[in-house]
């Protein structure tokens, strides 16, 4: 029976094609489409043997391995609603969490940071980063429950915390239509079928691996190609075996370093896609040079999935730009007092669509402050269409410096510098001055010997206005950076914000 549960949508559209490798892991097929719904059914009948019931939360703090995806997949079938976390995040970040969504079951690595037994009631079992674990064994020894429970497409499916970095992390609660309205948008935009190929390398605790490439992979009945973690000569290895590449400007810009990297090596790839980070123009120009391919960018939220991409036609794909609204998907810029505002006007993104999670977990106020009642949603991020409808981000709100009265897009300095030869990657932040208010400021990651900092010097002189200068330039060995590869400009404020003290 079809119902709203996003695993009945995945199995029957792999029916028949059920002797199809569903799941490679390092090259070796682990299971085939056929073999799934047991595989799955298994994991669900450990589920219940440890007291999983619809609605419950089921906490995952574990790595990437095809244990992860049955897990994942049996949690949606039992009704339960599936909470991963960061692999990395430490014990009290994690007491945090089962404080707040106050799960029936954790599942975690047996090496992981987690909260000691006794610090709560909550039942645990393990998943180890290899696949191994207690949870595993239980379920190989059970007879499959191949039965997903009927849901509404307003049931929730999966809630995700926010990263924190602002304050105490919220729980985005994603639904069964959510998820399913958004890979069926991506499914046609980017032109997937099940002739394709996924090389998989994201982890699985995000929504760029869960919800873009995992659901892709499942809803095309496209075969996964799984890494446990991206390793650029193990991707190198595989990509002759694919058709499709996604990953976080990190990952392009490492295999720009591997002289292994070439046309030839991309030769069977129809698209490459990034997210997650924005991917510095730079960065897109030498892909293209190389390789002749032109990365496709999307742009999308943990409360949201995926909001726009890029045009599948490559001619179409712009450097800086992350493209147009997904189909159902409403984008608009407003002003302070939410008036729309003309192509080509900075302001704040506001977005509606069946994407939209239905809100935070158990925190109304916040949920008030960001949901507004006529569908939008506050997005903190900022940025402009061009006359065509085009969108491009200038920022988060958060990120927007205000000096001397004036507003400065860091995206807008950042793409500038990072022209400049030699720059590897660059970050433009705020720190308190006291003339200014707010003092630009700008770190770079260096390649090779080319950099020149008074070539930089002058570009900054005779590009930018004096009020978009960065009164300081640093140099880095390496960036703060999330899971994800985004740069943490919290960590930059918090080291420079005593710069002009006096």
């Amino acid at each position: 029976m079809t119902t709203g549960n996003l695993v009945s949508t995945f199995f029957a559209r792999q029916a028949d094609v059920p002797t199809k490798p569903a799941i490679l892991w390092e090259g070796e097929s682990v299971c085939t489409f056929g073999e799934l719904p047991e595989r799955v059914g298994q994991m669900r009948a450990a589920l219940a043997h440890l007291g999983v019931r619809r609605g419950d939360r089921v906490m995952v703090k574990t790595g990437n391995s095809p244990n992860f995806i049955f897990t994942y997949l049996a949690v949606l079938a039992s009704g339960a609603i599936f909470v991963p976390m960061n692999a990395a995040y430490t014990a009290a970040e994690v007491a945090l969490l089962v404080e707040d969504a106050e799960p029936a079951l954790l599942i975690h690595d047996a090496e992981t940071a987690v909260p000691p037994k006794g610090s709560d009631a909550v039942a645990r079992i393990t998943l180890n980063m290899d696949g191994s674990g207690a949870l595993p064994d239980l379920a190989a020894g059970q007879q499959p429950d191949f039965g997903v429970e009927p849901m509404a497409l307003s049931d929730l499916a999966v809630m995700l915390f926010t990263s924190g970095t602002t304050g105490r992390p919220k729980g985005a609660m994603l639904t069964h239509g959510n998820l399913l309205s958004n890979v069926e948008a991506l499914y046609e935009t980017w032109r997937f079928s099940r002739e394709d190929e996924i090389l998989h390398c994201l982890p699985l605790f995000h929504a760029h691996g869960l919800f873009v490439c995992l659901h892709l992979g499942l809803y095309s009945a496209a075969s996964l190609h799984m890494l446990p973690k991206f390793d650029a000569a193990r991707v190198i290895a595989e990509l002759g075996k694919v058709s499709v590449f996604m990953g976080v400007p990190t990952f392009y810009t490492r295999l720009l370093e591997s002289p292994e990297f070439t046309k030839d090596a991309t030769s069977s790839i129809r698209l490459f896609i990034s997210g997650s980070a924005p991917l510095l123009p730079s960065v897109f120009s030498a892909f293209e040079a190389r390789t002749g391919h032109r990365i496709l960018e999307r742009y999308g939220m943990t409360e949201t999935a995926m909001i726009t991409s890029n045009p599948y036609e490559q001619v179409g794909r712009i450097p800086g730009t992350v493209g147009f609204p997904l189909p159902g998907v409403t984008v608009r810029i407003v002003d302070a007092d939410r008036r729309e505002l003309p192509a080509g006007e900075v302001g704040e993104i506001e977005m509606a669509g069946p994407n939209l999670c239905a809100g935070y977990w158990r925190r109304p106020e916040a949920t008030a402050e960001s949901f507004y009642a006529d569908g939008f949603f506050r997005t903190g991020d900022t940025g402009f269409k061009d006359a065509e409808g085009r969108v491009t981000i200038a920022g988060r709100s958060k990120d927007l410096i205000i000096s001397g009265g004036y507003n400065v897009y860091p995206a807008e300095i950042e793409m500038l510098l990072a022209d400049v030869p030699g720059v590897q990657d660059v970050a433009v932040f705020g720190v308190p001055h006291p003339d200014f208010g707010e003092a630009v400021m700008a770190a770079i990651t260096t390649e090779g010997t080319a950099f020149d900092m008074a070539a930089m010097q002058t570009v900054i002189a005779e590009r930018l206005a004096k009020f978009k200068q960065p009164k300081q330039v640093f140099v880095l060995d390496a960036f703060p950076r999330n899971a994800m590869g985004k740069i943490l400009k919290n960590e930059l404020r918090g080291r420079y914000r005593d710069s002009f003290a006096r």
